[in-house]
């Protein structure tokens, strides 16, 4: 349960991070989403890898999926991180738009991938 609690504030530090970073670019580069995408993927990986349970990959999707969800409305103040219109666009392809949309794929891939290591150790060979 502990483990569980920790990777979802792992998933909600990453989660707020990459919802801020993901719209820097170095020129028509969107290095924000890049590397966004890349560690919120990396981190799901590990978490995965190393409690070697389910749950708390599933916890740590979790906490990157709600702190996007969260960081990405209308702020108290009226602000907005993740814009919707051209602003945050590159081509015809909007920036907040995939970043909210991969993150919980990445999620949910990295939670029902199949333990493999299970199957090797009970073949016997």
């Amino acid at each position: 349960m502990f483990t569980w609690i920790i990777a979802f504030v792992a998933g909600a530090v990453f989660g707020i991070a990459g919802t801020i970073a993901h719209a820097y670019r170095l020129g028509p580069v969107p290095i924000g989403l890049i590397l966004g995408i890349v560690g919120a993927g990396a981190l799901l990986v590990a978490v995965r890898l190393l409690t070697r349970d389910r749950w708390a990959a599933l916890a740590c999707g979790l906490g990157l999926v709600i702190a996007t969800l969260v960081f990405s409305g209308p702020g108290p103040g009226g602000s907005v991180i993740v814009p919707s219109g051209t602003l945050d666009q590159i081509g015809p392809v909007n920036l907040g738009v995939v970043w909210t949309i991969v993150v919980p794929l990445m999620a949910v891939v990295v939670v029902a991938w199949p333990d493999v290591s299970r199957n090797r150790t009970s073949t016997g060979n």
